[in-house]
């Protein structure tokens, strides 16, 4: 680990990438609020950080924007190809458990999760 300021509050480099130290949270989570335009108010809520976390953590993006942006980028990316890689290697796995028939004494559960299923499939293609 790597300390990147003399704050109280400081960015560390970890094996996850730059850090707020004394959690789990990366900027690259903080990033993924910043760019949806969350107020930072509601991102220090959201990770349940401290005030001076989140200043570290919004001094350091604003700071070095480059490189967190760089590197936020290839996180996003390896973030797709991991999703596009679990769902490729699930796809048949998904498919047989759908096709199954609910087990004895679940009809009715498996009624209205159907009947959800599809009411949230309806309003996806809505929004298409």
């Amino acid at each position: 680990m790597t300390s990147m300021s003399n704050r109280q509050s400081s960015i560390i480099r970890t094996e996850r990438g730059l850090t707020i130290a004394g959690t789990r949270i990366t900027l690259y989570d903080v990033m993924d609020y910043l760019t949806a335009q969350y107020p930072p108010k509601l991102i220090r809520g959201l990770f349940n950080l401290t005030n001076e976390q989140i200043d570290a953590a919004l001094a350091y993006i604003e700071t070095n924007r480059p490189q967190v942006e760089a590197e936020y980028q290839i996180v996003l990316k390896e973030a797709e190809e991991l999703r596009r890689y679990y769902e490729e290697r699930n796809r048949d796995l998904i498919e047989r458990l759908a096709a199954k028939p609910p087990k004895p004494g679940m009809e009715a559960a498996w009624e209205k999760l159907q009947a959800q299923k599809a009411k949230h499939q309806a309003q996806r293609e809505s929004h298409a």
